[in-house]
């Protein structure tokens, strides 16, 4: 819309200067190439701003699908570090014993010039805890591997190997004929689906919403990624739909996936919202959540 009132207005400008003689001609081309530069810069910071938005989608996107390799990789070194730590406690126990022994064979190793009898404990708790660490290494390392294998498979399959939506609907070579619709009356929808009507109403619903407090839009700011992942969904059913029910091409499906994407986007932005929230007003919300000698008395500091 607003390309199309920038371009109304240039072109009425050049209208009225076209009729003024040479003068008139030459400040038309001036003022078209101004409006052409202007409308190049737009278009590329258009397209700069399209190319961070794909990339920061490609990036939730990688991350939803490698997710599960990541917990499992968590899990894996977490058990790893658990055995250390327990093959570290039993070296510590066993070479107490030991030490308990080498109170007697020490001196007489000094004497004797033998370093075999001096502190076997401390040595034997050294050799059992550098062979703990070198298995938990090679532990670590292997499940890296695997985790960096997984992840290169989610990635792979998502590249090409899988299905994409708007790859995987059969549609005829020729025309099919369809009987009349009898779903329609009057151009009406009788679907019972008009996604329009109820953005409309919750469009309405914000302009005349007026919270009793301040805690209560809180609450909304809390639950915006959830309303908002709905609203995601919804487009990702549409492009699942258009791609394998409604008859439609592919490059619909491509489209309602695209908004599916940016929606996406905007769920981790309001994520983001409601610890915001609480931390720009924590004292604010402390009064609320947690009164000093109760709300009532809390209420000596409204002014």
């Amino acid at each position: 819309m607003a390309d199309a009132r920038r371009a109304a207005k240039s072109q009425a400008r050049a209208a009225s200067l076209t009729g003024k003689g040479p003068i008139g001609r030459a400040a038309a081309k001036g003022v078209g190439r101004i409006g052409a530069a202007r409308g190049a810069v737009t278009e590329r910071a258009r397209a700069a701003r399209d190319r961070a938005a794909a990339g920061q989608v490609a990036q939730q996107r990688a991350a939803v699908r490698t997710a599960a390799a990541r917990q499992r990789a968590r899990q894996a070194l977490w058990r790893s570090a658990a055995r250390y730590q327990g093959r570290r406690l039993l070296a510590a126990l066993l070479a107490g014993v030991l030490g308990l022994v080498g109170m007697l064979t020490t001196p007489l190793g000094r004497k004797l010039g033998w370093a075999w009898l001096q502190y076997p404990g401390r040595r034997l708790y050294a050799r059992l805890t550098r062979t703990a660490a070198e298995q938990r290494a090679a532990r670590d390392a292997a499940i890296r591997e695997q985790q960096q294998a997984e992840e290169a498979a989610a990635e792979a399959e998502a590249n090409g190997d899988g299905e994409q939506i708007g790859d995987t609907a059969e549609r005829p070579a020729g025309a099919v004929p369809v009987p009349p619709d009898t779903t329609t009356s009057k151009g009406e929808s009788m679907s019972g689906f008009r996604f329009e009507e109820a953005a409309a109403e919750m469009e309405a619903a914000a302009q005349s919403y007026e919270p009793e407090n301040a805690m209560e839009i809180l609450a909304m700011v809390e639950g915006l990624p959830a309303a908002l992942t709905s609203v995601a969904n919804v487009m990702r059913v549409l492009a699942e739909r258009a791609d394998g029910e409604f008859p439609l091409e592919k490059e619909v499906a491509d489209g309602f996936n695209d908004m599916f994407g940016a929606l996406m986007s905007a769920v981790a932005v309001a994520e983001d919202m409601g610890p915001l929230f609480r931390q720009v007003h924590a004292q604010d919300i402390a009064r609320h959540e947690d009164p000093r000698n109760g709300p009532e008395a809390e209420k000596g500091w409204n002014v």
